[in-house]
């Protein structure tokens, strides 16, 4: 190992610590933007900033690697240890709201591409890109990494930092929330045959939702799988209600589209179906893209696996990409939410690997 990519190690555990002190709630991320730009320009490397977001590189060509994380965490819980945003570590761990998700893929992200850079290495055709970038735990309409990708190069393949404890992950289910509205007729609830209740109806409608096979397996994913997670219907105690709605999320594979599932809903039950959210697209990277197999030669004692959880992968989804990062994702959102000093270490030494393997290869032809 490099003396420099060394000191990269110990460097990437103190940008972390720097990078936890920021309350950088999705949306509040300007603060953040600002120190993450002046750490990047110090180091001699240039940054495009596109609101709050942030990227930097190192090359020049077509060949275009990117390695993305982000830079917003979630609300502090109420019963954190030590205080949420003030880093604390403690026997080789350390402590703080976004030590996991997912600030030490974006510490060990940055020192890995600086560390390179301070070597004098750079691809021999190609970019090496690092984006860090918001809105990605608010699951709202905007996404920063959405916003950004317009303003970078075209893309050959990506990372997505996020917690797998550096295991690679080339799938991950996608979302499609649908709305199932059951129509009846109102009436007096004393007069109750002059009416058509919609509750049995969307009872009848589950059923036969439950009944249907969405049974196409994809690998390291399974099967699709859908779950009725509300229902509402009626408006007063003595009123037939005309009305029930009931939303189903379903997990979804690249077995199937997004419209491809909600037209075998449609045609499966008796009720009115409405796509609520479709944006949310299952991904996969086949085992022998690039980009897997910098990954795998970058751990190689590490199995691939399918993730049933959404990231900004989704944003990634036309472009070959494996999700990694360090700590598990266990800890995510928790009260507890930490990290051991030597995974973000080993993160820097793992991602510099991959690079490396990365434009070492020849490039993925169509």
């Amino acid at each position: 190992m490099h003396s420099s990519s060394s000191s990269s190690t110990t460097d990437a555990v103190d940008l972390l610590k720097e990078l936890i002190r920021f309350p950088s709630l999705s949306g509040e991320e300007a603060a953040i933007a600002d120190f993450v730009e002046a750490h990047v320009r110090r180091a001699g490397v240039d940054v495009l900033r596109h609101d709050d977001n942030i990227a930097f590189g190192v090359g020049a060509g077509e060949d275009t690697l990117l390695l993305n994380s982000h830079l917003d965490v979630v609300p502090p819980s109420s019963d954190h240890p030590y205080e949420p945003f003030e880093p604390v570590e403690t026997d080789g761990v350390l402590y703080g709201r976004g030590s996991v998700d997912a600030k030490a893929s974006g510490a060990a992200m940055t020192m890995a591409l600086l560390s390179l850079a301070a070597e004098g290495w750079a691809p021999s055709d190609g970019q090496l890109l690092v984006g860090l970038t918001t809105h990605e735990e608010s699951g709202g309409v905007r996404n920063g990494l959405q916003d950004l990708r317009p303003e970078l190069p075209s893309l050959s393949a990506a990372v997505v930092g996020e917690p797998t404890t550096l295991r690679p992950c080339v799938a991950q289910k996608g979302l499609l929330i649908l709305k199932i509205h059951a129509r009846g007729t109102a009436a007096h609830a004393g007069r109750s045959h002059l009416g058509e209740n919609a509750i049995p109806a969307a009872l009848a409608a589950i059923q036969q939702l439950e009944a249907l096979p969405l049974n196409r397996e994809a690998p390291h994913l399974g099967a699709p799988t859908a779950t009725v997670t509300t229902i509402e219907g009626g408006d007063a105690h003595n009123v037939v209600p005309e009305h029930c709605v009931f939303t189903v999320d379903l997990r979804t594979t690249p077995a199937y589209t997004h419209d491809e599932i909600a037209d075998q809903v449609s045609e499966a039950v008796d009720a009115e179906v409405e796509v609520y959210s479709d944006r949310l697209v299952p991904c996969a990277t086949p085992r022998d893209a690039r980009i897997a197999q910098a990954a795998q030669s970058a751990r190689p004692n590490a199995q691939p696996f399918g993730s049933p959880t959404s990231s900004d992968w989704v944003f990634l989804h036309d472009v070959p990409t494996v999700k990694m990062g360090p700590g598990p994702s266990t800890r995510s959102h928790t009260a507890t939410e930490r990290i051991e000093v030597d995974e973000v270490r080993r993160a820097v030494v793992v991602y510099r690997d991959l690079i490396r393997a990365y434009f070492s290869t020849t490039r993925d032809h169509p």
